[in-house]
């Protein structure tokens, strides 16, 4: 069996991205530079086998076009999940979200990181 691995974002400030993963639930595994001069770190979900790389370099400027790129985690409670990452901060989207769920609407929401990409927040 083929089994997926890990994604790689590249990242303009590494300390701000692990910062705003760790709220997410990820967990920093490992810090380490590359051959290149690159600073990477090693996210993981607890439970899961996949990851996240970020990666930071000198000379490269993020530039992360709407929608080109998003991660999705699946979260047992999208409610009690969205309400933690409010009360640190974290802006929800949609707006209106928990008149949506409560309503009987599909229970989705996003939330962007400090480089622009969206991370999707699906129920399951």
């Amino acid at each position: 069996m083929i089994k997926f691995l890990h994604t790689r974002i590249r990242v303009q400030d590494l300390d701000q991205s692990i910062a705003f993963y760790s709220k997410l639930g990820f967990v920093e595994k490992e810090r380490k530079g590359s051959p290149q001069g690159n600073q990477l770190a090693f996210l993981e979900l607890p439970g899961n086998d996949a990851f996240l790389e970020l990666t930071w370099s000198e000379d490269y400027k993020t530039q992360c076009p709407e929608d080109l790129m998003h991660i999705a985690v699946g979260v047992p409670d999208i409610v009690d999940y969205c309400d933690k990452l409010e009360k640190d901060g974290i802006e929800i989207w949609p707006g209106g979200w928990r008149e949506k769920f409560t309503s009987g609407e599909r229970k989705m929401a996003f939330v962007t990181d400090p480089d622009g990409y969206e991370v999707e927040i699906l129920e399951r």
